[in-house]
C-alpha cells in the first residue's frame, strides 16, 4: 500500500508538470498542435506518460478559454550542490519569489548554494536530443536522414540511435525524422555537461537527495547536474 501510494504521488507530480507545460504552450501559441510545435511536443510527452486525451484536452481548453488566469513563466536557476556539482534547474512558475525561495532552501539544506544566472551553464552544452530504437532504421539510414534534416551528429549502438542537433533545429529535425521513421521514443532539448565530477558513495547520496528534492517541487520541470557515479556505487544506492 505504501509503495502504491508513493507511485501514485510520483505519477501525480509528473502529470502536474506535463499539464503545466501544455498550458504554457497552448497560451503562447495556437491551441492546435498541428500549428504549435511546442504544444505538439508537450502532448507527445503526456501521451508517452500515459496521460489520457481527456486530461490533455481539458488542459488546453482551460489555458485558452475565457477567464483563464494562470500565467506561468519559464525561469532557470543555477548553483552548486554537494561536492561542487553544478546544477541547472528549469522551472515554470506563477510566483517567482516562491519558487526561488524553495529552490534556494533546497540548495542550502544540501550544503550547496544557489548562484547567479550563467554561473554554471558554461559547463554544459544546450542540445536537441532525439532518440529512436535500433529497430527504427539502420545506422547508415538514420545518419543520412538526420544530417539531411539538419542534425549535427548521430550516435548509434545496439540500443538505438541518439540524434544530436542545435536547439534551434529541434522541431525541424524531429518532424523530418518523424515523417520518415515515425515518432521518436524521446525528443527534448536538454543541458548536457561538458565536464563532470566523479563522486563516491557518500557524496553521490547527498547529490541525489538534492536532485530528488528539486524534482519533487511542482514548479520544477527539469534538473541537470554534471556528476558521474560508478555503476557499482549506483547499484548500492539503488538497493
Amino acid at each position: 500500500m505504501h509503495r502504491k501510494g508513493a507511485q501514485d504521488a510520483k505519477r501525480a507530480r509528473i502529470y502536474a508538470k506535463l499539464i503545466r507545460e501544455i498550458t504554457v504552450a497552448a497560451k503562447e501559441g495556437l491551441p492546435d498542435p498541428n500549428f504549435n510545435p511546442r504544444l505538439r511536443a508537450g502532448i507527445g510527452a503526456a501521451l508517452k506518460a500515459n496521460m489520457t486525451r481527456d486530461s490533455i484536452d481539458r488542459a488546453i481548453k482551460k489555458a485558452t478559454g475565457a477567464g483563464a488566469t494562470e500565467n506561468y513563466e519559464a525561469v532557470r536557476y543555477e548553483g552548486y550542490g554537494p561536492a561542487g556539482v553544478a546544477v541547472i534547474v528549469e522551472a515554470l512558475t506563477d510566483n517567482r519569489n516562491r519558487t526561488a525561495s524553495t529552490i534556494r532552501a533546497a540548495f542550502n539544506k544540501s550544503g550547496g548554494a544557489l548562484g547567479e544566472t550563467n554561473s554554471v551553464s558554461f559547463m554544459f552544452n544546450r542540445l536537441s536530443v532525439i532518440f529512436y530504437p535500433a529497430s527504427a532504421a539502420s545506422a547508415d539510414d538514420m545518419l543520412e536522414a538526420a544530417i539531411e534534416a539538419g542534425a549535427d551528429d548521430v550516435v548509434s549502438d545496439e540500443d538505438g540511435h541518439e540524434i544530436l542537433a542545435a536547439p534551434d533545429n529541434f522541431f525541424a529535425v524531429r518532424d523530418a525524422l518523424a515523417q520518415k521513421f515515425g515518432d521518436p521514443a524521446e525528443a527534448k532539448v536538454e543541458w548536457r555537461p561538458s565536464m563532470t565530477v566523479a563522486l563516491d558513495e557518500e557524496k553521490a547520496a547527498s547529490v541525489l537527495k538534492l536532485l530528488d528534492t528539486l524534482e519533487d517541487d511542482d514548479d520544477v520541470q527539469n534538473v541537470y547536474a554534471n556528476f558521474e557515479v560508478p555503476d557499482e556505487v549506483m547499484a548500492k544506492l539503488s538497493a
